[in-house]
């Protein structure tokens, strides 16, 4: 057992404010940028200031003996979680999808900058109530689980994702390769894409799907152990089929695909920076993941 103690690491997004910016340089650039496409300055710094003062009460709610780190989204890929961390994340409830897919049972725990303009479904918790967050997932208290998907290639890669994996080109053009089901059917497509949910990514690409979809799979529940899969825009054909296109993934089961482009890509929760490439004749596997998120 370790006798480090815990390691709180806040994970955070450069805010709207931020990138202007680093875009425009200057705040009166910035404004003047906004002004010509129809928004003002006003909003954006009050978002800046709402995400600023929840990181300042999150940094002032770290008991003081307790070890610190900080990542920006963006950097993630390159920073090594410890297994005693406890993470929070700050922001919008897509910021801890971003960081699930880098952890391993260490328990996260949401904080919302804005209550009331985000829907809340992960950063569910204010930056008030983190003093007592923190004691129980110290604790060991087990949250809630909520069931992961994961995608292997034939060379060993593989990539997790908390709300979906895409598999497709990577500009959404189309792509062409062999897909086969858990009852072992196969069938040449042609689409702009495969997307594979769990029942968290339900309430978001999935749903838009499910909505425009007759006879779809029901989605299913965060803490089910179980995707839903959809193609995207199959292209029907005289070497392409259009009958294999949705279905639900049950633990065990596992839904393949053998590329056919020249380059497909596999990325998770809208991370396009961090993809898996596929060439010609490879095969990637999708299943629920062994592991899941421990939302605090």
């Amino acid at each position: 057992m370790s006798t480090l103690t815990p390691r709180i690491v806040v994970v955070s997004r450069r805010s709207e404010l931020d990138e202007l910016l680093a875009r425009h340089g200057t705040l009166g650039a910035a404004a003047y940028f906004l002004r010509q496409r129809g928004g003002d300055l006003a909003g954006v710094t009050a978002r800046h200031e709402a995400l600023q003062a929840a990181l300042t009460e999150v940094g002032a709610a770290v008991p003081a003996d307790w070890r610190r780190g900080h990542v920006e989204r963006a950097d993630l890929p390159r920073f090594l979680f410890a297994p005693e961390d406890v993470v929070v994340a700050v922001g919008q409830d897509g910021l801890v999808a971003n960081v699930a897919k880098y952890l391993d049972g260490q328990p996260v725990i949401g904080i919302d900058p804005e209550p009331g303009r985000n829907p809340g479904v992960l950063s569910r918790h204010r930056a008030a109530d983190l003093p007592g967050l923190l004691r129980a997932a110290a604790g060991g208290e087990a949250g809630e689980r909520r069931t992961m998907v994961v995608a292997r290639l034939d060379d060993g890669q593989e990539l997790s994702g908390l709300n979906e994996v895409y598999l497709g080109h990577a500009g959404h053009q189309s792509a062409r390769y062999v897909l086969t089901t858990p009852d072992g059917a196969r069938e040449r497509q042609s689409s702009s894409g495969l997307i594979v949910g769990t029942g968290t990514g339900a309430t978001g690409w999935c749903a838009s799907i499910a909505r425009e979809r007759a006879g779809g799979p029901p989605l299913p529940a965060p803490d089910a152990p179980a995707l839903c899969w959809f193609v995207r825009e199959a292209w029907p054909s005289p070497a392409t089929g259009v009958t294999r296109t949705s279905g639900l993934l049950t633990v065990g089961a596992e839904l393949e695909l053998t590329c056919e482009s020249e380059r497909l890509v596999v990325f998770a929760d809208g991370l396009e920076s961090d993809a898996l490439a596929l060439s010609w004749g490879q095969r990637v596997r999708i299943t629920v993941a062994g592991r899941g998120l421990r939302c605090v």
